[in-house]
């Protein structure tokens, strides 16, 4: 997880149409894409819609230049968040149907449902839709740029400092982490090898995750000292400047927004 830290601001700083864009036009899009995915009835409208928002989605990824494994990559690291509670409702009755036909009968009474089933491939496509705007948003912004985004569409100051340094230090801790594991392989060690005792494979562990802890906040009091002498108080706040889209920025994010309202509306039609 460490190293996909690193990996994912690295791809951030390609260049591309995509990744110079500015932060603000990705996060509306994102967000307008979500909002008309989620908003749109459970139906069988929503393949529809959420395939054409999806090859968007995909025209966009095609745009940007980044390799497709590393979307494919990230979408495995993503899916077990949500996969499972999809698998479920195969195995309940939802209010989304008033009548529900069972398809399969298993042990214990458990039964699963026609009507279930279609509402889990619904979530699935709604799922898919949302998880795939956002890799796309955190593969082509760099995190610094997404912070300016958000501050300058209206994020209160005292949110924008603390993610701010948050987003900074992040990357401190996880070179930190990257040093102690780099020293504990340069020493044989290796957690997950059956052929060391297993108490001493915790004790080392528990030993590693003393030491994270411990640096961490000597490196948190170092930077607060550090902060106070340079005048941070509770009237600081991250300095954001002013930055006007440019006009092709606005027609993309007008054409976007159309788009989705033409999907979502001709969707509807179809029901």
């Amino acid at each position: 997880m460490i190293e996909e830290l690193f990996d994912i601001e690295r791809i951030a700083y390609r260049n591309s149409p995509i990744h110079r864009l500015d932060a603000r036009v990705k996060v509306i899009i994102t967000v307008a894409a979500i909002l008309t995915i989620v908003a749109f009835p459970c139906s069988a409208g929503v393949y529809i819609v959420g395939g054409m928002i999806f090859l968007y989605c995909a025209g966009l990824w095609a745009v940007s230049g980044v390799p497709p494994g590393i979307y494919f990559m990230r979408l495995l690291l993503i899916l077990p968040f949500g996969i499972f509670i999809i698998i479920f409702q195969i195995f309940f009755e939802n209010p989304y149907f008033t009548v529900f036909h069972p398809v399969v009968a298993l042990p214990f009474g458990v039964q699963i449902f026609a009507e279930s089933v279609e509402f889990a491939s619904i979530l699935g496509v709604k799922y898919l839709v949302c998880v795939s705007f956002v890799i796309l948003l955190s593969s082509t912004t760099k995190m610094q740029d997404l912070l300016e985004g958000a501050g300058r569409l209206g994020m209160p100051a005292e949110f924008t400092l603390v993610l701010g340094m948050m987003i900074r230090y992040l990357f401190v801790f996880a070179a930190m982490f990257r040093r102690i594991k780099n020293a504990l392989e340069t020493r044989c060690f290796d957690a997950f090898d059956s052929s060391l005792p297993y108490r001493y494979r915790l004790r080392e562990l528990s030993y590693t995750i003393g030491t994270v802890f411990i640096r961490s906040f000597e490196q948190g009091e170092r930077t607060y000292t550090s902060m106070l002498c340079r005048g941070y108080g509770r009237g600081s706040h991250l300095f954001i400047t002013k930055k006007p889209l440019r006009k092709g920025e606005w027609l993309l994010l007008g054409g976007t927004i159309a788009y989705f309202a033409g999907t979502a509306i001709g969707g509807y039609a179809l029901l």
